[in-house]
């Protein structure tokens, strides 16, 4: 299994509701923050990956909620991967306050798509590598 954690950040003023929690679709956001940052620390990026003519769309996102989180709360987002993608990757997260408390928990997996036939792809063989080399 592959680990990854973002550096703690706090949560903005502009990430909370009415109520003072944070706004459930920021969650989600927090999610994709943890895959850039996962992409960039293994030398590939979402950038990289357009260049050379893929695209990952999200097929899947579910989010479970434990505890509340509010405006500066320190918080860390927790990236796992359990396989070697194929023409999906699945993604794994938990994001923690600065208590240690996991405050909510979820998934994703986004498909490998050519931008320009604009179809499912096989995850690139050099993606794959930089993968297994953290395994």
């Amino acid at each position: 299994m592959i680990e990854f954690s973002t550096v703690p950040f706090r949560v903005r003023y502009s990430e909370t509701d009415q109520m003072g929690f944070v706004h459930h679709s920021n969650y989600l956001k927090y999610f994709e923050m943890a895959r850039i940052e996962w992409l960039n620390s293994i030398g590939y990026s979402y950038k990289k990956l357009e260049e050379e003519g893929i695209v990952m769309p999200v097929l899947t996102a579910d989010l479970k909620f434990k505890k509340p989180c509010f405006f500066d709360d320190l918080l860390t987002v927790y990236l796992y991967i359990n396989e070697i993608p194929q023409t999906r990757i699945f993604f794994k997260y938990m994001i923690t306050n600065q208590l240690k408390n996991k405050v909510a928990y979820g998934n994703t997996s986004l498909a490998f798509l050519d931008t320009r036939k604009r179809i499912p792809i096989r995850c690139p063989k050099n993606f794959i590598d930089s993968i297994q080399s953290l395994l």
